[in-house]
């Protein structure tokens, strides 16, 4: 089992707390997932939506709900 790699976002606020700095991003099983380390709040995206949406400098685009 790999260990999977997880960074912060430097400035993300969480959609659900507000909290600042405390988003993660990180693959889970292929999906990028976003995730707040504040509260119980995630986000998963495919790989191919996230192509779509972004410009090659971007990691991948989250619409908060």
């Amino acid at each position: 089992m790999s260990k999977i790699k997880k960074r912060f976002v430097a400035g993300a606020k969480c959609p659900k707390c507000g909290a600042q700095d405390s988003i993660l991003l990180f693959k889970l099983n292929g999906i990028e997932t976003v995730e707040c380390t504040d509260c119980d709040y995630t986000a998963q995206q495919v790989d191919e939506q996230a192509k779509q949406q972004s410009s090659g400098s971007l990691i991948g685009v989250f619409k908060p709900e």
